[in-house]
């Protein structure tokens, strides 16, 4: 079983959160999980915003914004 500290640590450890990571973790959120879980969440959160991890959701809505301009 993935727990939510797993799809974190893998985005952590490569810088990038994927589509597919981030839709892991929706389903996962929407479970029981462990305080461990939402501390790692947190610290993904926190990665994100300070810009230690990309999204790919951001990167692909970001292109599309500039290829209509």
């Amino acid at each position: 079983m993935v727990l939510i500290r797993d799809v974190v640590q893998q985005a952590i450890t490569t810088g990038y959160l994927t589509v597919s990571a981030e839709e892991r973790l929706r389903e996962l959120l929407r479970t029981k999980y462990d305080s461990e879980d939402l501390n790692a969440f947190m610290t993904l959160q926190q990665a994100a915003i300070a810009g230690k991890v990309r999204q790919e959701s951001r990167d692909r809505r970001n292109q599309q914004l500039g290829d209509k301009e």
